[in-house]
């Protein structure tokens, strides 16, 4: 299974969700959604079963936050580029060279312990194991859109168009 396909498909991304997600605004409270749904999960200590009102709401945060913001006026930015290296990622795999592949897949995996660990200190009610969760689940995160910066300026200097975006804004 292709879990950076299945993510894609679930966030039901199209041409304009993605530009709007290139916004950096976007990109950067997108780093905070996933404190915000642990604790929303946390307040379960706090309010029982009302906490399913905090957790839907993250969870409905997640799924417009890239829709939230306007596109950006320009796309030559950290942010951007990470966001349209991420969609040739998806949409060009087979010809992105392998050590990008390689690396990104890594970067996916060196998140799975972080977030096990913040799964059980959200069970456990263990605050310093979701807060170092969190820390080893995030930080493969950035460094993996980093990766699809990189992705991004070596599709642009190869003279690659950047699916979405027309070659004036890149």
């Amino acid at each position: 299974m292709d879990i950076f396909r299945g993510a894609e498909r679930l966030m039901r991304m199209d041409d304009a969700a993605w530009r709007r997600h290139a916004n950096p605004w976007s990109v950067w409270t997108r780093f905070a959604c996933l404190p915000l749904l642990v604790l929303a999960i946390w307040s379960r200590v706090w309010i029982g079963a009302w906490a399913l009102i905090p957790v839907a709401l993250a969870l409905l945060w997640i799924w417009v936050n890239p829709r939230a913001f306007p596109p950006p006026v320009r796309y030559d930015n950290w942010a951007s580029k990470g966001v349209f290296g991420e969609r040739i990622f998806l949409e060009h795999r087979a010809e992105i060279p392998r050590h990008h592949r390689q690396v990104a897949l890594v970067l996916g995996f060196l998140s799975l312990p972080g977030v096990v660990i913040m799964i059980w200190g959200l069970y456990a009610l263990w605050w310093e194991g979701v807060v170092f969760g969190m820390i080893l689940g995030v930080l493969p995160k950035v460094w993996f859109v980093d990766r699809m910066v990189w992705i991004y300026d070596d599709w642009v200097r190869a003279g690659r168009s950047v699916p979405g975006l027309e070659a004036r804004d890149v």
